[in-house]
């Protein structure tokens, strides 16, 4: 597969989709409250095609979802697999590490695409075909959930640029429609537009802004890459399509947008105005909580004669962003070894909402270089929010989460292995610290120690039944040979499930599960009862997604000798829901109702 320079737009792709079997058309009207949220849900979690809902009621435009929920789509919209790009790039790096003429000549064909990789000003843009007074109340914006606190732009592709170096940055932050004209503007920490919208505010300035709604999928998961901060993402995506991007000058804003867009709003996010914003269910699974967001003030509406407009559902693990999330990272975990030799491979899981759980896997030269690798890379744009690191051999595959669990359960010793990192940076969605932007971080290092043996793995058939232990337990499953979860009913005082966490890492339960492998256990985690623990993708949401490893973590012994902790045997995991915490997230039973009797008229 070679890059495709015949997809310059949204509908060449759903061109592309459809002619791949890739793209499914419903043609009976469907609403935007709620009802496409849940086919969309269903679909993803079918691992079925891209979805144009051609008629949604009360409204002119049609939407497209789903457009790149599998790694085929996404191969189809750059081309060729992401991996390769990344592993090119390395490649280049170096080749040309000294420069050399046979360097340059082998990398020939890369540098060339690099040359072609930047905006190209058109006089005419498709995206400009009309021109209208600002009101978003005639788009079909989705509301998702029924916690929502109102209708949400879903992949709005953000434009800014920086107030004093003129650099760009296109970033996706949702947007929460409050009326025809403004909207919330979701900056989260570590994003270049909030980097640009502080500079400016701190000048006393309103930022202009330009919102990108569709166009080319390369344009689309540029938006959302984790680059550099400095690295333009409108060149990045000419890259990836291997020619030059057109961009026009927008019509009350000073910047350059995708001529191939389906829609453009302009306007600006104005100096210390902030709204209430929120709740949102959001892709950690949970309602991320109400609070004061930026404001954006929409001035012209910019777009095509039949434009489209692209929506991304997001809510509990699978969805559409597990796609886009693996593909980025196999796209940029190659660069990381550039800057971090002894990492062979890295990963972020989907399951876990992606900066939740983070592994690593290393190839050491030096006694702890794992842990020297993991510092490293918690310092790096946003793979520095990430909750949980495990640190892991070489020989381990980084991206299965049962065989890094497994090595958990080999190596990992709380007494030598295990570092805590409280009070620090953590994703804005984060919500288990109650501190909003701020939490805890744990590595946990696995890797293999020289001259030591591997611990023989935990055998499921060697514990003992919990229930028996305690009345509020009522299942448990060994999860790759080294964690046992055990999930409790939900009718629980708050502080019920610590203390039943602190009997289970205590001498009467090592008492009950004498003579079995109970005390040999390395990992132990509470979960509420909504939590599956037969869905390998809902067991490790249910864990990842709600605990603070500073307040929810335990150990079976642990001391302070002089300022250090010292732990040790199992370490348990709080990871029940706690009062306080955001609702998951979920369709209300009567849209579930009503998609379960209409699901043989859309046609999927």
């Amino acid at each position: 597969m070679t890059p495709s320079p015949r997809i310059r737009d949204l509908r060449d792709f759903l061109r592309v989709l459809e002619s791949a079997g890739e793209l499914r058309r419903v043609r009976t009207p469907v609403r935007a409250d709620y009802e496409i949220t849940e086919i969309v849900s269903r679909v993803c979690a079918a691992r079925g095609p891209a979805v144009l809902f051609e008629q949604v009621e009360g409204y002119d435009f049609p939407v497209a979802a789903n457009l790149l929920g599998s790694s085929r789509r996404i191969e189809l919209a750059l081309g060729r697999p992401p991996g390769e790009i990344g592993e090119e790039l390395v490649t280049v790096a170096h080749r040309l590490q000294p420069p050399s003429l046979r360097g340059l000549w082998e990398s020939r064909n890369v540098l060339a695409r690099v040359g072609r990789s930047h905006p190209r000003t058109v006089g005419r843009a498709a995206c400009q075909e009309i021109v209208e007074e600002p009101d978003l109340t005639r788009l079909p914006i989705l509301t998702s959930w029924p916690l929502d606190g109102g209708p949400f732009i879903t992949w709005p592709m953000v434009l800014t640029k920086h107030p004093v170096t003129g650099g760009r940055n296109l970033g996706t932050y949702r947007m929460q429609v409050f009326d025809g004209q403004t909207t919330g503007m979701h900056m989260q920490i570590q994003k270049g537009g909030g980097f640009h919208h502080h500079e400016a505010e701190q000048r006393g300035e309103s930022l202009p802004v330009c919102v990108v709604l569709g166009g080319d999928p390369v344009l689309m998961l540029a938006s959302i890459a984790p680059l550099p901060e400095d690295i333009d993402e409108l060149a990045f995506a000419a890259y990836l399509r291997g020619q030059s991007l057109p961009v026009a000058r927008a019509v009350s804003q000073p910047h350059l947008v995708p001529a191939s867009a389906e829609f453009v709003l302009e306007g600006f996010v104005a100096a210390q105005e902030r709204r209430r914003e929120g709740p949102f269910g959001d892709h950690f699974g949970h309602y991320s909580h109400a609070a004061d967001f930026p404001v954006f003030h929409l001035m012209k509406i910019t777009r095509r004669r039949d434009a489209i407009l692209p929506v991304s559902v997001v809510g509990q693990p699978p969805q559409e962003d597990r796609w886009i999330g693996d593909a980025l990272q196999e796209l940029m975990a190659p660069l990381a070894r550039l800057i971090h030799p002894e990492v062979r491979d890295l990963w972020a899981f989907f399951e876990a909402g992606f900066h939740n759980l983070l592994s690593i896997s290393v190839r050491e030269r030096y006694e702890k270089e794992a842990l020297k690798a993991a510092f490293g890379l918690l310092g790096t744009g946003q793979v520095s929010l990430s909750k949980v690191v495990v640190t892991v051999g070489p020989e381990i595959d980084a991206r299965s989460a049962s065989a890094v669990f497994r090595a958990i359960g080999q190596w990992f010793d709380p007494e030598q292995d295990f570092t805590m990192l409280p009070g620090t940076a953590l994703d804005t969605l984060d919500f288990t610290s109650y501190r909003m932007n701020l939490g805890s971080k744990m590595i946990l290092d696995a890797c293999p120690r020289s001259g030591a043996a591997p611990r023989a793995p935990v055998n499921a058939d060697r514990l003992p039944d919990l229930r028996r232990f305690d009345d509020d337990i009522v299942e448990q499953r060994l999860y790759a040979d080294s964690l046992l979860v055990v999930r409790l009913r939900d009718a629980q005082a708050p502080t019920a499930s610590r203390a039943l966490l602190e009997r289970l890492l205590s001498p009467e339960a090592a008492a009950f599960g004498a003579d079995s492998d109970f005390s040999r256990l390395p990992l132990l985690a509470l979960v509420s009862e909504d939590v599956r623990l037969d869905d390998d993708t809902h067991l490790l949401w249910g864990i990842f997604t709600r605990f603070d490893a500073a307040r929810d973590v335990l150990f079976s012994h642990s001391k302070l000798v002089g300022a250090a902790p010292v732990h040790r045997g199992t370490l348990g995991i709080d990871a029940t829901w706690k009062p306080g915490y955001p609702e998951p997230v979920r369709s209300s039973d009567e849209t579930i109702r009503e998609v379960d009797a209409r699901w043989s008229e859309y046609g999927l």
